[in-house]
Formats: structure tokens, sequence, C-alpha cells
């Protein structure tokens, strides 16, 4: 008796994707022709708009300061800058202890 083989599968109905080569989306960083993954960026963008490197819409609010890229937690600023916000505003409400002759 013969084997049979499996019938080859086919493509799940609505799960297929076009290549972009065949006019599918692809990613809107400028010079990227992957095709797209989420939010409009390919796997490699997508993963840098998660982390804040990529993009004007970040995922999440970051912190005022300058350089400084972790999340915003009050006011702005991160966990770490409102502390010494915290600092610097009592420094400067504490009064001046008299000078000592």
């Amino acid at each position: 008796m013969p084997e049979q083989k499996a019938p080859a599968k086919k493509p799940a109905a609505g799960k297929a994707v076009k290549n972009v080569e065949e006019g599918g989306k692809h990613c809107r960083a400028p010079k990227c022709k992957q095709p797209v993954r989420a939010k409009g960026y390919c796997r490699k963008h997508y993963l840098g708009w998660r982390r804040g490197k990529v993009g004007d819409k970040f995922r999440y609010k970051m912190c005022s300061k300058e350089g400084c890229r972790k999340p915003a937690v009050l006011a702005g600023r991160c966990a770490e800058h409102k502390k010494g916000a915290e600092a610097t505003e009592a420094a400067a409400t504490a009064p001046a202890s008299p000078a000592k002759t």
C-alpha cells in the first residue's frame, strides 16, 4: 500500500500578510522598508518606540529634565529628579541660621 502524504497546509483566511513588494504597508520610520508589526513600525523600530527612542509620541510621559528618559512620576519628573526638586525646595524655604559672633 503506497504511503499517502498529508495535504499542504493553506494559510488561514484573513491571516495572509502582504509583503512590502506586493504593496503591503511598510515601517513609517525614515528609509525603512520592513513590513509593519505594530503602531506603524517594523519590529526593530517598534521596540525602539517602546523604549522611548523612536517617534514623537512616546509610550508614556517622560521626565522633563533634559536627557532623562525615565517615566514621569509626578509633575513631569521621574522619581530621581522629583527627590532632587523636593530637596532644593526644602533648602530654599528653610530659615537661615543666625551667624555666630
